[in-house]
């Protein structure tokens, strides 16, 4: 979802700006503050449980709180900036529904080709909770406003690879290497990295590992089309084929 089809870093930005006069910091995906939401969440249980142990009722409250507290993180002024900022995210009603396509024309282009090539389309996300509805339905609305109707959102934890495996994926779309390697180690999909300014640091290492780099989702749905085209040929064949023998 984000950094493909919708514009997450520049409603980051956004925020940024309202709390600090002006943007300064890199836009982190969603799934890095999902990870260090459930990362922050088992530290707290396991200082809790330990606390309970040494049977100090008192000390588990403050074991909870200090996994809350990231004032022992280096670089604190940015991992404060960073965490007003998602504070701010998580507040704001049905924030999800709120972001700008990055092209506006990508949503109802995957919608039509999937009618029309018999395409099985999954959005997979790690969006953390916000207020407002779930950050399923809220990436469904989203979708269906930009004309994708009954859309298959999965919001998932760890690794894509592991959710590209289980649904058998053909193709994964991201602009993360880092999930773009979870799919190729761990199922048999082909990964597509978005890198929309050129790198080739990031394209040399995606080369090496089969990971396709592309520059945009636009680019991304032209060669899935090909591959469509040529997945369907042999079939097409073997059906003139049979009408030969036929006649």
């Amino acid at each position: 979802m984000d950094g493909v089809i919708a514009d997450f870093a520049s409603a980051y930005r956004d925020v940024e700006e309202r709390l600090f006069g002006r943007a300064s910091s890199r836009a982190e995906p969603p799934e890095v503050e999902a990870a260090a939401e459930e990362a922050a969440a088992e530290e707290a249980a396991a200082e809790e449980a330990a606390a309970a142990v040494e049977g100090t009722a008192e000390g588990a409250a403050q074991a909870a709180g200090a996994a809350q507290t990231p004032a022992d993180v280096p670089f604190y002024e940015q991992r404060r900036r960073r965490d007003a900022i998602w504070a701010a995210i998580h507040d704001m009603p049905d924030f999800w529904t709120t972001l700008k396509p990055l092209d506006p024309r990508a949503v109802a282009r995957i919608h039509e080709m999937m009618l029309r090539l018999g395409w099985e389309v999954f959005f997979i996300t790690q969006r953390p909770a916000t207020a407002g509805d779930t950050a399923q339905r809220q990436t469904q609305r989203w979708l269906q406003a930009q004309g994708f109707d009954l859309p298959s959102v999965l919001v998932i934890a760890g690794s894509r690879g592991t959710a590209a495996a289980a649904v058998r994926l053909d193709y994964l779309v991201d602009d993360t290497p880092q999930n773009c390697l979870d799919v190729a180690a761990d199922s048999q999909a082909t990964p597509i990295l978005i890198v929309p300014a050129r790198d080739m640091t990031i394209e040399k290492s995606a080369a090496r590992l089969n990971i396709i780099v592309l520059r945009s989702v636009g680019e991304a749905l032209d060669l899935l089309e090909k591959a469509s085209a040529e997945r369907a040929r042999p079939s097409l064949l073997r059906r003139f084929s049979n009408l030969l023998r036929r006649s």
